[in-house]
C-alpha cells in the first residue's frame, strides 16, 4: 500500500506498516486493537490525511480504541511513541500541537546517537518499528507482519515460566487450550474416496459409469484415512523442576482435554494424572493432580519412571505415538539404564521430543549424563521456558 499523496505529515511513511506497528505498541500495553480496527485505521489515514499530530492522536483513537477504560492507556503509549521523542511537545493537558515532523526529526537524532542512520523515505518513526521488522543480526530476509496473540498474553508471551503466579498460569493454560486444535496424524490401512487420491477404485468406477452406459468417462480414486496419533507426555516434577512444574502441568492439560493424550508426572515414581486434569475446572484440575502427585519435588528416577511406563498397561500407547518428555535431564539413575530405556522406547513410538526449559540459557549445553545419553534418540530438543517457546513447541508436536 502506498502512501497517501494528499497527507503533510505521513507522505513517506507506509501507511500499512505504520497502522500495524502502532497497533502492536498497543497490544503490548494491554490494549486489544482488532484487525477490524487496523483496517479501518489504515482507510482512515487514506481518506483524511492528517496534518498535525493533534489529528492524528483524534483519528487513531476514535478508530482503534473501543472501551473507555482503555483511553487511559491509549495516551500514555501515544505519548511515548510520538511526544517523548520530541522536544517541544507538550503534554495531553495543553493538547497535542507538535508536528509530525518533528517527532521523525526527534527519531532521526536518535538514530544518529545510536550510530544507526535510517534510510531516505522510510519514515516510519522508529517508536513504533515491531520487533518483527527490526533489523536483526546478519543480513534482513525480508519484513514479516508481527503474530497477533490476545492482549493479555500479549505481555506475557516471552515472560519465563519460573516467573508468572498462578493466575497468570492459568490463563496460559487457557490459550494453550486453544491453541492446541490441530493434531499429528497416521496414514491408516483404511481408504477413502477422494478427489486427489491416487489410487483409481475399480468398484466405485464401474458403479458410477452405469450413468454412463457402462463406459468410464470420470475415475473414482481413493486416498488413505488419516487417523490422530496417540500423544504421551511425561513430565519431571523433581526438585529441580520445581519452577518450571505447575507451567507444565497446564501445558499437560491442554493437551490432555483432546482426549487423544495420555500425561505422566515423575519424581522418585510413575504417577498417571490424565483423568485428574480432563476435568473441567483449570484450578480443580491442578488441586487434584496436586493430590495424586505424593513425590513432587523429590528425587528424580527418569530412567525407572521410562521402565515402568514401558511395562505398565498404558505402554501401548506408545506404540506410533509421539512421546514426549519434560525434563532437565537430572537423574539419579545410571545413564546407561536410561539409553536401554529409551532403545526400546524408539521400537515403538514415531518420535520423541524432549523439553527442557534450562535450555534456553545462554551458553547452555547438555552435559548432564543423562541428557547427553537421551540426545541420539531425540527427535527435537526445545526449550519451552515461555508462551512463546511453549507455542512453537506445539507448532512441532502437532504435525
Amino acid at each position: 500500500m502506498t502512501a497517501s499523496p494528499a497527507g503533510p505529515l505521513l507522505r513517506p511513511v507506509d501507511r500499512a506498516a505504520f497502522v500495524v506497528a502502532f497497533g502492536e505498541r498497543l497490544r503490548r500495553a494491554g490494549v486489544p486493537v482488532t484487525f477490524t480496527a487496523l483496517g479501518t485505521c489504515t482507510d482512515a489515514l487514506d481518506v483524511s490525511p492528517p496534518g498535525s499530530v493533534a489529528d492524528l492522536y483524534w483519528l487513531c483513537r476514535v478508530s482503534l480504541v473501543k472501551h473507555a477504560y482503555d483511553l487511559t492507556t491509549f495516551d500514555a503509549v501515544f505519548d511515548v511513541v510520538f511526544r517523548d521523542a520530541a522536544l517541544a511537545v507538550h503534554g495531553q493537558a495543553a493538547g497535542p500541537r507538535a508536528d509530525l515532523t518533528t517527532v521523525v526529526a526527534a527519531a532521526a537524532l536518535a538514530g544518529d546517537a545510536s550510530g544507526e542512520s535510517p534510510e531516505e523515505g522510510q519514515g516510519l518513526p522508529w517508536h513504533t518499528l515491531p520487533h518483527d521488522l527490526r533489523a536483526e543480526e546478519g543480513p534482513a530476509s525480508g519484513a514479516s507482519v508481527p503474530e497477533f496473540l490476545p492482549s493479555a498474553i500479549e505481555a506475557l508471551v516471552d515472560v519465563g515460566f519460573d516467573e508468572l503466579d498462578e493466575e497468570q498460569l492459568a490463563l496460559v493454560g487457557a490459550w494453550l487450550e486453544r491453541a492446541s486444535e490441530r493434531w499429528p496424524t497416521r496414514r491408516s490401512r483404511r481408504s477413502r474416496v477422494h478427489p486427489s487420491g491416487r489410487r483409481v477404485a475399480l468398484r466405485e468406477t464401474i458403479a458410477a459409469s452405469r450413468r454412463t452406459g457402462w463406459e468410464t468417462v470420470r475415475l473414482t480414486r481413493t486416498r488413505r484415512v488419516r487417523r490422530p496419533r496417540q500423544l504421551v507426555v511425561v513430565t519431571d516434577v523433581s526438585a529441580s523442576m520445581q519452577p518450571y512444574a505447575s507451567a507444565y502441568l497446564h501445558l499437560m492439560r491442554a493437551l490432555a482435554r483432546s482426549g487423544r493424550a495420555e500425561t505422566f508426572v515423575f519424581s522418585t515414581s510413575l504417577t498417571r494424572v490424565t483423568p485428574a486434569l480432563r476435568h473441567h475446572s483449570a484450578r480443580v484440575a491442578m488441586e487434584q493432580a496436586t493430590a495424586e502427585v505424593t513425590d513432587r519435588y523429590g528425587g528424580t528416577h527418569l530412567a525407572r519412571s521410562l521402565q515402568d511406563l514401558l511395562r505398565s498397561r498404558h505402554g501401548n500407547a506408545l506404540r506410533g505415538g509421539v512421546l514426549v518428555v519434560a525434563s532437565d535431564g537430572w537423574d539419579s539413575d545410571d545413564p546407561k539404564l536410561l539409553v536401554e530405556v529409551l532403545s526400546r522406547v524408539r521400537l515403538r513410538v514415531h518420535r520423541v521430543v524432549w523439553l527442557n526449559p534450562r535450555a534456553a540459557a545462554p551458553g547452555f549445553q547438555p552435559l548432564v549424563g543423562s541428557m547427553a545419553a537421551a540426545l541420539p534418540f531425540c527427535d527435537a530438543f526445545l526449550p519451552a521456558h515461555s508462551v512463546r517457546a511453549a507455542t512453537e513447541a506445539l507448532e512441532i508436536l502437532l504435525v
